[in-house]
Protein backbone atom coordinates (compact mmCIF):
# COMPACT_ATOMS: atom_id res chain seq x y z
CA UNK A 1 0.00 0.00 0.00
CA UNK A 2 1.49 3.24 -1.09
CA UNK A 3 1.27 6.27 1.24
CA UNK A 4 -0.14 8.61 -1.31
CA UNK A 5 0.49 11.82 0.52
CA UNK A 6 4.10 11.14 0.70
CA UNK A 7 4.35 10.40 -2.90
CA UNK A 8 5.93 13.43 -5.91
CA UNK A 9 4.85 13.26 -9.10
CA UNK A 10 6.92 14.66 -11.38
CA UNK A 11 4.96 15.82 -15.61
CA UNK A 12 7.73 16.39 -18.25
CA UNK A 13 6.71 17.25 -21.53
CA UNK A 14 9.66 16.29 -24.46
CA UNK A 15 9.60 17.06 -27.85
CA UNK A 16 8.43 13.69 -28.90
CA UNK A 17 6.98 12.04 -25.16
CA UNK A 18 4.91 13.29 -22.31
CA UNK A 19 6.23 11.26 -19.73
CA UNK A 20 4.78 11.26 -16.21
CA UNK A 21 6.63 9.58 -12.92
CA UNK A 22 5.21 9.03 -9.29
CA UNK A 23 8.17 8.25 -6.78
CA UNK A 24 7.59 7.39 -3.06
CA UNK A 25 9.00 8.34 0.12
CA UNK A 26 12.20 6.52 -0.42
CA UNK A 27 12.32 8.31 -4.26
CA UNK A 28 12.16 5.24 -5.73
CA UNK A 29 10.03 5.41 -9.10
CA UNK A 30 6.82 3.56 -8.84
CA UNK A 31 4.58 4.09 -11.10
CA UNK A 32 4.65 5.89 -14.77
CA UNK A 33 2.53 6.97 -17.70
CA UNK A 34 3.15 8.06 -21.24
CA UNK A 35 2.00 9.46 -24.24
CA UNK A 36 3.68 9.99 -27.71
CA UNK A 37 3.27 13.63 -29.26
CA UNK A 38 5.14 15.51 -32.50
CA UNK A 39 5.49 18.84 -33.16
CA UNK A 40 4.37 20.38 -36.44
CA UNK A 41 5.52 22.52 -38.97
CA UNK A 42 2.89 24.60 -39.48
CA UNK A 43 3.13 28.14 -41.91
CA UNK A 44 6.49 27.45 -41.54
CA UNK A 45 6.63 27.59 -37.64
CA UNK A 46 7.72 24.41 -35.13
CA UNK A 47 4.42 24.21 -33.06
CA UNK A 48 2.24 21.78 -30.77
CA UNK A 49 -1.62 22.63 -29.86
CA UNK A 50 -2.76 23.67 -26.80
CA UNK A 51 -5.57 20.85 -27.38
CA UNK A 52 -2.54 18.43 -27.83
CA UNK A 53 -1.00 19.61 -24.46
CA UNK A 54 -4.38 19.09 -22.64
CA UNK A 55 -4.90 15.76 -24.68
CA UNK A 56 -1.24 14.45 -23.41
CA UNK A 57 -1.35 15.76 -19.79
CA UNK A 58 -4.32 13.61 -19.18
CA UNK A 59 -3.07 10.63 -21.31
CA UNK A 60 -0.14 10.49 -19.42
CA UNK A 61 -1.78 10.72 -16.12
CA UNK A 62 -4.42 8.24 -16.49
CA UNK A 63 -1.77 6.23 -17.60
CA UNK A 64 0.19 6.42 -14.41
CA UNK A 65 -3.45 5.93 -12.22
CA UNK A 66 -3.71 2.79 -14.01
CA UNK A 67 -0.23 1.85 -13.28
CA UNK A 68 -1.06 2.16 -9.54
CA UNK A 69 -3.72 0.42 -9.89
CA UNK A 70 -2.65 -1.99 -11.51
CA UNK A 71 0.29 -2.18 -9.12
CA UNK A 72 -1.15 -0.80 -5.34
CA UNK A 73 -5.16 -1.67 -6.27
CA UNK A 74 -5.62 1.77 -5.55
CA UNK A 75 -6.91 5.16 -6.27
CA UNK A 76 -4.67 7.88 -7.04
CA UNK A 77 -6.65 10.50 -5.47
CA UNK A 78 -3.90 12.53 -4.54
CA UNK A 79 -0.18 12.90 -3.87
CA UNK A 80 2.31 14.78 -1.82
CA UNK A 81 3.13 17.01 -4.17
CA UNK A 82 3.19 17.62 -8.33
CA UNK A 83 6.09 19.21 -9.99
CA UNK A 84 5.30 20.27 -14.13
CA UNK A 85 7.97 20.78 -16.75
CA UNK A 86 8.49 20.69 -20.04
CA UNK A 87 11.29 21.59 -22.97
CA UNK A 88 12.67 25.50 -22.80
CA UNK A 89 11.83 28.50 -24.09
CA UNK A 90 9.51 29.09 -27.07
CA UNK A 91 6.94 31.91 -26.59
CA UNK A 92 3.02 31.50 -25.57
CA UNK A 93 1.41 34.95 -25.28
CA UNK A 94 -1.97 35.70 -24.58
CA UNK A 95 -4.23 38.09 -24.04
CA UNK A 96 -5.85 39.90 -20.93
CA UNK A 97 -8.72 37.23 -21.11
CA UNK A 98 -6.38 34.03 -21.42
CA UNK A 99 -6.25 33.78 -25.37
CA UNK A 100 -3.56 32.19 -26.66
CA UNK A 101 -2.56 35.06 -29.38
CA UNK A 102 -0.31 33.14 -32.10
CA UNK A 103 0.25 29.46 -32.00
CA UNK A 104 2.81 28.43 -29.68
CA UNK A 105 6.72 29.10 -31.25
CA UNK A 106 8.55 25.86 -29.77
CA UNK A 107 12.45 26.13 -28.76
CA UNK A 108 13.15 24.19 -32.36
CA UNK A 109 13.00 27.31 -34.06
CA UNK A 110 15.31 29.69 -36.09
CA UNK A 111 13.39 32.59 -37.03
CA UNK A 112 14.71 34.95 -34.57
CA UNK A 113 17.82 35.70 -36.00
CA UNK A 114 17.77 39.03 -36.02
CA UNK A 115 16.59 40.07 -32.46
CA UNK A 116 18.99 37.42 -30.59
CA UNK A 117 21.94 39.08 -32.52
CA UNK A 118 20.27 42.92 -31.43
CA UNK A 119 19.55 41.99 -27.87
CA UNK A 120 22.76 40.04 -27.39
CA UNK A 121 25.04 43.18 -28.45
CA UNK A 122 22.41 45.48 -26.24
CA UNK A 123 22.90 43.19 -22.68
CA UNK A 124 26.70 41.87 -23.41
CA UNK A 125 24.84 38.31 -22.63
CA UNK A 126 24.31 35.82 -25.29
CA UNK A 127 20.33 35.46 -25.81
CA UNK A 128 19.88 32.41 -28.49
CA UNK A 129 17.22 32.63 -31.06
CA UNK A 130 15.19 29.60 -29.13
CA UNK A 131 15.01 32.56 -26.12
CA UNK A 132 11.61 33.40 -24.87
CA UNK A 133 12.79 37.31 -25.32
CA UNK A 134 14.25 36.70 -28.27
CA UNK A 135 10.74 35.66 -30.16
CA UNK A 136 9.09 38.45 -28.31
CA UNK A 137 11.58 41.19 -29.89
CA UNK A 138 11.70 39.29 -33.13
CA UNK A 139 7.44 39.97 -33.39
CA UNK A 140 8.29 43.55 -32.14
CA UNK A 141 11.17 43.66 -35.23
CA UNK A 142 8.24 42.39 -37.38
CA UNK A 143 5.43 44.60 -36.27
CA UNK A 144 2.98 41.64 -35.67
CA UNK A 145 -0.46 42.59 -34.66
CA UNK A 146 -0.60 40.57 -31.65
CA UNK A 147 1.64 42.37 -29.80
CA UNK A 148 -0.43 45.61 -28.62
CA UNK A 149 -2.69 42.55 -26.40
CA UNK A 150 0.26 40.81 -24.78
CA UNK A 151 -0.31 40.71 -21.14
CA UNK A 152 1.07 37.67 -20.13
CA UNK A 153 3.76 35.07 -22.18
CA UNK A 154 5.80 32.24 -20.30
CA UNK A 155 7.01 29.08 -21.25
CA UNK A 156 5.07 25.66 -21.83
CA UNK A 157 5.93 24.70 -18.25
CA UNK A 158 4.45 28.14 -17.14
CA UNK A 159 1.46 27.37 -18.87
CA UNK A 160 0.59 24.25 -17.82
CA UNK A 161 1.24 24.87 -13.61
CA UNK A 162 -0.52 28.28 -14.64
CA UNK A 163 -3.43 26.31 -15.80
CA UNK A 164 -3.38 23.83 -12.78
CA UNK A 165 -2.57 26.45 -9.98
CA UNK A 166 -3.45 29.74 -11.53
CA UNK A 167 -0.28 31.18 -10.71
CA UNK A 168 1.99 32.73 -13.35
CA UNK A 169 4.90 31.54 -12.16
CA UNK A 170 8.36 29.55 -13.52
CA UNK A 171 11.28 27.90 -11.86
CA UNK A 172 14.46 30.04 -11.99
CA UNK A 173 15.87 27.42 -14.45
CA UNK A 174 12.85 27.90 -16.39
CA UNK A 175 13.03 31.47 -16.79
CA UNK A 176 17.00 31.87 -16.90
CA UNK A 177 15.34 30.46 -20.80
CA UNK A 178 13.43 33.31 -21.06
CA UNK A 179 15.12 36.22 -19.73
CA UNK A 180 18.73 36.75 -17.98
CA UNK A 181 18.92 35.67 -14.87
CA UNK A 182 20.92 37.86 -11.76
CA UNK A 183 22.28 34.99 -9.74
CA UNK A 184 23.12 37.59 -7.07
CA UNK A 185 19.08 38.35 -6.46
CA UNK A 186 17.39 35.30 -7.64
CA UNK A 187 15.22 37.50 -10.23
CA UNK A 188 15.57 38.84 -13.08
CA UNK A 189 18.50 40.83 -14.60
CA UNK A 190 17.11 44.13 -13.44
CA UNK A 191 19.35 46.61 -16.18
CA UNK A 192 18.67 44.28 -18.70
CA UNK A 193 15.12 44.39 -18.41
CA UNK A 194 15.46 48.33 -18.36
CA UNK A 195 17.52 48.22 -21.12
CA UNK A 196 14.69 46.08 -23.05
CA UNK A 197 12.47 48.48 -22.21
CA UNK A 198 14.22 51.49 -24.02
CA UNK A 199 14.55 49.06 -26.97
CA UNK A 200 11.21 48.20 -27.28
CA UNK A 201 10.45 51.96 -26.95
CA UNK A 202 12.32 52.45 -29.87
CA UNK A 203 10.39 50.13 -31.49
CA UNK A 204 6.92 51.68 -31.30
CA UNK A 205 6.12 48.86 -28.32
CA UNK A 206 6.50 51.30 -25.32
CA UNK A 207 6.32 47.88 -22.26
CA UNK A 208 7.19 47.36 -18.82
CA UNK A 209 8.84 43.37 -19.44
CA UNK A 210 8.93 42.57 -15.71
CA UNK A 211 4.87 42.81 -16.12
CA UNK A 212 5.07 40.62 -18.53
CA UNK A 213 6.71 37.69 -17.79
CA UNK A 214 6.21 35.05 -15.07
CA UNK A 215 7.30 35.56 -11.26
CA UNK A 216 10.66 33.76 -10.70
CA UNK A 217 11.26 31.02 -8.02
CA UNK A 218 13.72 29.19 -6.39
CA UNK A 219 13.59 25.37 -6.04
CA UNK A 220 12.05 24.19 -2.54
CA UNK A 221 9.61 27.23 -2.63
CA UNK A 222 5.52 27.35 -2.81
CA UNK A 223 4.12 27.27 -6.46
CA UNK A 224 1.03 27.19 -5.28
CA UNK A 225 -1.78 24.32 -5.10
CA UNK A 226 -4.12 22.35 -7.42
CA UNK A 227 -7.52 23.89 -7.56
CA UNK A 228 -10.81 22.62 -8.79
CA UNK A 229 -10.49 23.71 -12.37
CA UNK A 230 -6.53 22.26 -12.35
CA UNK A 231 -7.43 18.60 -10.85
CA UNK A 232 -10.80 18.22 -13.65
CA UNK A 233 -7.96 19.19 -16.21
CA UNK A 234 -5.55 16.78 -15.19
CA UNK A 235 -8.02 14.18 -14.40
CA UNK A 236 -11.57 14.00 -16.01
CA UNK A 237 -12.93 11.31 -14.08
CA UNK A 238 -12.87 13.55 -11.29
CA UNK A 239 -10.90 10.63 -8.78
CA UNK A 240 -7.82 13.50 -8.20
CA UNK A 241 -8.81 15.97 -4.94
CA UNK A 242 -7.73 19.31 -5.06
CA UNK A 243 -5.34 21.10 -3.43
CA UNK A 244 -2.12 19.30 -3.55
CA UNK A 245 0.51 21.72 -3.38
CA UNK A 246 2.56 22.12 -6.29
CA UNK A 247 6.58 22.94 -7.06
CA UNK A 248 7.62 25.31 -8.89
CA UNK A 249 7.75 24.67 -12.53
CA UNK A 250 10.91 24.03 -14.36
CA UNK A 251 12.77 23.50 -17.80
CA UNK A 252 13.81 19.96 -18.70
CA UNK A 253 17.84 21.62 -18.09
CA UNK A 254 16.97 21.81 -14.81
CA UNK A 255 15.03 18.44 -14.61
CA UNK A 256 18.05 16.87 -15.93
CA UNK A 257 20.39 18.46 -13.56
CA UNK A 258 18.18 17.18 -10.56
CA UNK A 259 17.65 13.67 -12.13
CA UNK A 260 21.52 13.15 -12.41
CA UNK A 261 22.82 15.33 -9.08
CA UNK A 262 24.50 17.82 -11.08
CA UNK A 263 23.55 21.04 -9.02
CA UNK A 264 26.60 21.93 -7.21
CA UNK A 265 29.68 23.63 -8.89
CA UNK A 266 31.79 21.54 -11.04
CA UNK A 267 29.11 19.17 -11.60
CA UNK A 268 27.58 18.34 -15.27
CA UNK A 269 25.62 16.41 -16.95
CA UNK A 270 24.31 15.27 -20.52
CA UNK A 271 20.71 15.24 -21.71
CA UNK A 272 20.18 13.38 -25.08
CA UNK A 273 16.64 13.29 -26.61
CA UNK A 274 15.09 15.16 -29.98
CA UNK A 275 17.49 17.75 -28.53
CA UNK A 276 20.95 17.59 -26.63
CA UNK A 277 22.10 19.46 -24.19
CA UNK A 278 25.41 19.60 -21.55
CA UNK A 279 24.90 21.97 -18.27
CA UNK A 280 28.53 22.72 -16.32
CA UNK A 281 27.73 24.17 -13.24
CA UNK A 282 30.38 27.24 -12.86
CA UNK A 283 32.60 27.95 -10.41
CA UNK A 284 33.50 31.56 -12.01
CA UNK A 285 32.17 33.61 -14.80
CA UNK A 286 33.44 32.66 -18.42
CA UNK A 287 35.86 35.34 -19.50
CA UNK A 288 33.45 37.18 -22.25
CA UNK A 289 30.49 36.23 -24.02
CA UNK A 290 30.12 33.09 -26.70
CA UNK A 291 27.03 33.39 -28.96
CA UNK A 292 27.34 29.42 -28.74
CA UNK A 293 27.01 28.79 -24.90
CA UNK A 294 23.93 29.87 -22.93
CA UNK A 295 23.97 30.92 -19.49
CA UNK A 296 21.21 29.86 -17.93
CA UNK A 297 20.88 28.65 -13.92
CA UNK A 298 20.11 25.20 -11.62
CA UNK A 299 16.99 25.05 -10.39
CA UNK A 300 18.24 26.83 -7.06
CA UNK A 301 19.77 29.50 -9.02
CA UNK A 302 23.36 28.86 -9.67
CA UNK A 303 25.02 29.92 -12.93
CA UNK A 304 25.70 27.06 -15.37
CA UNK A 305 26.95 27.11 -18.76
CA UNK A 306 25.34 25.37 -21.34
CA UNK A 307 25.85 24.02 -24.77
CA UNK A 308 22.38 23.19 -26.61
CA UNK A 309 21.90 21.79 -29.79
CA UNK A 310 19.21 21.45 -31.46
CA UNK A 311 19.06 18.28 -33.02
CA UNK A 312 20.20 14.58 -31.44
CA UNK A 313 18.38 11.55 -32.09
CA UNK A 314 15.60 12.35 -34.46
CA UNK A 315 18.22 11.42 -37.63
CA UNK A 316 19.04 8.32 -35.44
CA UNK A 317 15.30 7.33 -34.75
CA UNK A 318 14.42 8.03 -38.46
CA UNK A 319 17.11 5.21 -39.70
CA UNK A 320 15.88 2.62 -36.94
CA UNK A 321 12.72 3.09 -38.22
CA UNK A 322 13.43 2.42 -41.81
CA UNK A 323 15.31 -0.43 -40.55
CA UNK A 324 12.37 -1.89 -38.70
CA UNK A 325 10.34 -1.53 -42.14
CA UNK A 326 12.98 -3.46 -43.83
CA UNK A 327 12.89 -6.44 -41.31
CA UNK A 328 8.90 -6.11 -40.88
CA UNK A 329 9.30 -6.41 -44.75
CA UNK A 330 11.32 -9.65 -44.50
CA UNK A 331 8.29 -11.34 -42.13
CA UNK A 332 9.75 -10.43 -38.72
CA UNK A 333 8.34 -9.56 -35.98
CA UNK A 334 10.33 -6.49 -34.25
CA UNK A 335 9.96 -4.81 -30.87
CA UNK A 336 11.28 -1.47 -31.31
CA UNK A 337 12.72 -1.08 -28.15
CA UNK A 338 14.91 -4.65 -28.33
CA UNK A 339 15.77 -3.23 -32.15
CA UNK A 340 17.68 -0.01 -30.60
CA UNK A 341 19.73 -2.58 -28.04
CA UNK A 342 20.50 -4.89 -31.28
CA UNK A 343 21.76 -1.89 -32.96
CA UNK A 344 24.22 -0.22 -30.36
CA UNK A 345 25.60 -3.15 -29.31
CA UNK A 346 26.05 -3.58 -33.11
CA UNK A 347 27.88 -0.26 -33.25
CA UNK A 348 30.63 -1.53 -30.62
CA UNK A 349 31.83 -3.76 -33.92
CA UNK A 350 32.33 -0.43 -36.18
CA UNK A 351 36.08 1.20 -36.84
CA UNK A 352 36.32 3.78 -34.21
CA UNK A 353 36.04 7.06 -37.03
CA UNK A 354 33.06 4.34 -38.24
CA UNK A 355 35.11 4.30 -41.95
CA UNK A 356 34.64 7.30 -43.80
CA UNK A 357 30.60 7.35 -43.60
CA UNK A 358 29.10 10.93 -42.11
CA UNK A 359 25.94 11.39 -41.37
CA UNK A 360 24.86 14.87 -40.57
CA UNK A 361 22.12 14.58 -38.19
CA UNK A 362 20.35 18.01 -39.10
CA UNK A 363 16.90 17.98 -38.88
CA UNK A 364 16.40 21.40 -38.07
CA UNK A 365 18.65 24.88 -37.93
CA UNK A 366 21.39 24.72 -35.32
CA UNK A 367 22.49 27.54 -33.26
CA UNK A 368 25.94 26.35 -32.26
CA UNK A 369 26.83 26.23 -35.74
CA UNK A 370 24.88 28.57 -37.04
CA UNK A 371 22.45 26.84 -39.65
CA UNK A 372 18.84 28.80 -39.92
CA UNK A 373 17.79 25.50 -40.98
CA UNK A 374 18.34 21.65 -41.67
CA UNK A 375 18.83 18.93 -43.78
CA UNK A 376 19.80 15.46 -43.06
CA UNK A 377 22.53 14.02 -45.33
CA UNK A 378 24.50 11.07 -45.22
CA UNK A 379 27.70 11.08 -46.89
CA UNK A 380 30.00 8.37 -47.98
CA UNK A 381 33.24 8.05 -50.06
CA UNK A 382 33.13 5.18 -52.83
CA UNK A 383 35.74 3.47 -50.86
CA UNK A 384 33.82 4.07 -47.41
CA UNK A 385 33.39 0.97 -45.59
CA UNK A 386 29.77 1.08 -45.36
CA UNK A 387 28.78 -1.67 -42.75
CA UNK A 388 26.20 -1.67 -39.97
CA UNK A 389 28.57 -1.53 -37.44
CA UNK A 390 29.92 1.97 -38.61
CA UNK A 391 26.69 3.01 -40.11
CA UNK A 392 25.31 3.17 -36.42
CA UNK A 393 28.41 4.37 -34.34
CA UNK A 394 28.34 7.07 -37.63
CA UNK A 395 25.03 7.96 -36.75
CA UNK A 396 25.04 7.85 -32.83
CA UNK A 397 28.63 9.80 -33.02
CA UNK A 398 26.35 12.14 -35.10
CA UNK A 399 23.92 12.82 -32.51
CA UNK A 400 27.05 14.12 -30.31
CA UNK A 401 29.05 15.95 -33.17
CA UNK A 402 28.02 19.71 -32.51
CA UNK A 403 27.76 19.10 -28.97
CA UNK A 404 31.61 18.47 -29.14
CA UNK A 405 32.23 21.78 -30.74
CA UNK A 406 30.54 23.45 -28.21
CA UNK A 407 32.34 22.00 -25.28
CA UNK A 408 35.94 23.08 -27.08
CA UNK A 409 34.87 26.51 -26.23
CA UNK A 410 34.24 25.47 -22.60
CA UNK A 411 37.82 23.49 -22.50
CA UNK A 412 39.38 26.77 -23.61
CA UNK A 413 37.75 28.27 -20.48
CA UNK A 414 39.43 25.80 -18.32
CA UNK A 415 35.76 25.20 -16.94
CA UNK A 416 36.44 22.57 -14.25
CA UNK A 417 34.12 19.71 -14.22
CA UNK A 418 34.91 16.17 -12.28
CA UNK A 419 32.73 14.06 -14.39
CA UNK A 420 29.68 14.39 -16.64
CA UNK A 421 26.66 12.45 -15.33
CA UNK A 422 24.69 11.27 -18.73
CA UNK A 423 20.68 11.02 -18.73
CA UNK A 424 18.01 10.37 -21.41
CA UNK A 425 16.45 7.44 -23.95
CA UNK A 426 20.19 7.53 -25.33
CA UNK A 427 21.97 6.31 -23.00
CA UNK A 428 19.59 3.20 -22.13
CA UNK A 429 21.69 0.48 -24.02
CA UNK A 430 24.49 0.39 -21.47
CA UNK A 431 28.15 1.51 -22.33
CA UNK A 432 27.98 2.36 -25.66
CA UNK A 433 26.36 6.17 -26.18
CA UNK A 434 28.06 6.47 -22.43
CA UNK A 435 31.53 4.87 -24.11
CA UNK A 436 30.81 7.48 -27.54
CA UNK A 437 30.19 10.55 -25.06
CA UNK A 438 33.20 10.05 -23.19
CA UNK A 439 35.42 9.71 -26.49
CA UNK A 440 33.44 13.16 -28.10
CA UNK A 441 33.93 15.32 -24.52
CA UNK A 442 37.63 13.86 -23.21
CA UNK A 443 36.27 13.20 -19.93
CA UNK A 444 34.80 10.63 -18.06
CA UNK A 445 31.10 10.10 -18.36
CA UNK A 446 28.65 8.54 -15.58
CA UNK A 447 25.26 6.66 -15.92
CA UNK A 448 23.32 6.16 -12.94
CA UNK A 449 20.30 3.20 -12.69
CA UNK A 450 18.19 6.32 -13.68
CA UNK A 451 19.65 7.67 -16.82
CA UNK A 452 16.76 6.23 -18.92
CA UNK A 453 14.17 7.98 -16.48
CA UNK A 454 15.62 11.37 -17.38
CA UNK A 455 13.40 14.43 -16.79
CA UNK A 456 10.64 13.44 -15.62
CA UNK A 457 12.47 11.69 -12.33
CA UNK A 458 14.59 14.79 -12.30
CA UNK A 459 10.67 16.81 -12.13
CA UNK A 460 9.50 14.25 -9.61
CA UNK A 461 12.42 14.64 -6.99
CA UNK A 462 12.39 18.53 -6.88
CA UNK A 463 8.63 18.14 -6.17
CA UNK A 464 9.84 15.89 -3.27
CA UNK A 465 12.31 18.62 -2.31
CA UNK A 466 8.80 20.83 -1.73
CA UNK A 467 7.53 18.37 -0.20
CA UNK A 468 10.25 17.08 2.39
CA UNK A 469 12.99 19.51 2.71
CA UNK A 470 13.92 20.33 6.02
CA UNK A 471 14.48 24.69 6.77
CA UNK A 472 17.83 25.60 5.34
CA UNK A 473 18.40 22.85 3.61
CA UNK A 474 19.85 23.30 -0.14
CA UNK A 475 18.72 21.32 -2.92
CA UNK A 476 22.27 20.19 -3.40
CA UNK A 477 22.68 19.00 0.36
CA UNK A 478 19.03 16.91 -0.03
CA UNK A 479 19.95 15.21 -3.18
CA UNK A 480 23.41 14.21 -1.94
CA UNK A 481 21.82 13.18 1.31
CA UNK A 482 18.34 11.71 0.63
CA UNK A 483 18.50 10.65 -2.68
CA UNK A 484 22.29 9.84 -4.40
CA UNK A 485 23.61 8.65 -1.40
CA UNK A 486 23.77 5.04 -2.50
CA UNK A 487 23.30 5.12 -5.83
CA UNK A 488 24.16 3.04 -8.16
CA UNK A 489 26.04 4.11 -11.20
CA UNK A 490 29.02 2.70 -13.95
CA UNK A 491 31.84 5.37 -14.67
CA UNK A 492 33.49 5.37 -18.22
CA UNK A 493 36.99 7.14 -18.84
CA UNK A 494 37.23 8.06 -22.85
CA UNK A 495 39.01 5.18 -24.41
CA UNK A 496 42.58 6.69 -26.52
CA UNK A 497 41.55 5.22 -29.61
CA UNK A 498 37.60 6.09 -29.16
CA UNK A 499 39.19 9.28 -28.67
CA UNK A 500 41.37 9.49 -31.94
CA UNK A 501 38.43 7.73 -33.91
CA UNK A 502 36.19 10.65 -33.14
CA UNK A 503 38.39 13.33 -33.92
CA UNK A 504 39.09 12.05 -36.89
CA UNK A 505 35.23 11.56 -37.84
CA UNK A 506 34.50 14.92 -36.52
CA UNK A 507 36.77 16.13 -38.88
CA UNK A 508 34.93 14.80 -41.96
CA UNK A 509 31.57 15.50 -40.26
CA UNK A 510 32.59 19.40 -40.21
CA UNK A 511 33.62 18.99 -44.39
CA UNK A 512 30.19 17.50 -44.67
CA UNK A 513 28.56 20.72 -43.25
CA UNK A 514 30.17 22.61 -45.52
CA UNK A 515 28.12 20.87 -47.93
CA UNK A 516 25.19 21.04 -45.83
CA UNK A 517 25.90 25.08 -46.37
CA UNK A 518 25.55 25.04 -49.60
CA UNK A 519 22.16 23.14 -50.03
CA UNK A 520 20.17 24.22 -47.42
Amino acid sequence: MLDLKQCALGIEFGSTRIKAVLVDAAHAPVAQGDYTWENRLENGVWTYPLSAVHEGLQSAYAALAADVKAKFGQELTTVGCIGISAMMHGYLAFDKDGALLVPFRTWRNTMTGPAAEELTAAFGFNIPQRWSVAHLYQAMLNREEHLPRVEFFTTLAGYVHWKLTGEKVLGVGDASGMFPIDSATGGYDAAMLAKFNELAAKRGYPVNLAKLLPAVLPAGADAGTLTAEGAKLLDPTGTLQAGVPLCPPEGDAGTGMAATNSVAPRTGNVSAGTSIFAMVVLEKPLSKVYPEIDMVTTPSGEAVAMVHCNNCTSDLNAWVDLLAESAALCGAEINKGALFTKLFNESLKGAADCGGVTPVNYFSGESVTHFDAGLPLLLRRPDSNFTLANFMRASIYSAFATLAMGLDILKKENVAVDTLLGHGGLFKTPGVAQRYLAAAAGAPVTCMETAGEGGPYGMALLAAYRLNRADGETLAEYLDAKVFGAAKSVTLKPETADEAGFKAFLKGYEKALEAERAVV
